[in-house]
């Protein structure tokens, strides 16, 4: 029976120097690597934002309406060390809601009801450079001042759900042994995919590395040739789709 805590605490607890996530937007020419132990630190700030400054608990939903993009990663797994339960766009009525800047209008106007955390995606996370509308909150100005550890007052158990319908509605220990019994890449291994981590067909490009002490080369905006040559540069074993 597994929780992403133990899944994650086992990563930690090996080589947690590794590349974990490795996102390139070719658009842009950013390129952001988080090792495991980074990937974990930014899981602790984003589990404590999420429960510490908005009061979020074990059972209720997060709707993670984001682009393929590092963040997705993060506040999957910020969510179930909570023990939230991981919900799309497409589900009704979440507890809180977190999205990308294209998605704040539509957000927007739930803020006086429930926490809307928006993120910025530009480089190192940092805050919008303009005025988010009133009651959203900025996750680039909100997550560095949460700590570097986080521990759940109500921790989750291995039978609590981690999805919601739009992603098929599991379990925690079911994500985790889906994963682990999984084919896109071998113990080990390294995907590499422009499928969004953060949105039901892509959930495995981000459980089984994570599961399976691999890692995830994640690109948008890939111009011709450059999913071969990126493929190529970072050593990846594996693609998806």
């Amino acid at each position: 029976m597994t929780t992403f805590a133990d899944v994650l605490a086992r990563q930690v607890r090996g080589d947690s120097s590794r590349p974990f996530v490795t996102f390139y937007d070719d658009a842009t020419g950013e390129r952001v690597e988080l090792s495991v132990t980074t990937y974990a630190n930014w899981v602790a700030k984003t589990a404590s934002l999420l429960a510490e400054e908005h009061g979020l608990e074990r059972g209720q939903s997060l709707c993670v309406d984001l682009p393929a993009h590092w963040l997705g990663p993060v506040f999957l797994g910020a969510a179930w060390a909570v023990g939230l339960v991981v919900t799309g766009p497409e589900d009704d009525h979440p507890d809180a809601v977190v999205c990308g800047p294209d998605a704040v209008e539509r957000w927007a106007g739930l803020a006086a009801d429930l926490p809307v955390l928006a993120c910025s995606l530009l480089p190192l996370g940092v805050r919008f450079a303009d005025p988010l509308p009133a009651g959203v909150h900025d996750v680039g100005l909100e997550v560095w001042s949460q700590p570097d550890a986080f521990t759940a007052w109500d921790p989750p158990t291995a039978d609590d759900p981690a999805t919601g319908p739009s992603y098929g509605g599991a379990t925690q220990d079911e994500t985790w042994r889906a994963a682990a019994a999984g084919s896109l890449l071998t113990d080990g291994g390294r995907l590499l995919t422009e499928a969004n981590p953060a949105s039901p067909p892509g959930l495995a490009t981000f459980t089984e590395p994570l599961v399976r002490d691999g890692s995830l080369v994640l690109v948008t905006h890939a111009g011709p040739g450059r999913l071969e040559t990126t493929y190529a540069a970072e050593r990846a074993t594996a693609r998806f789709p």
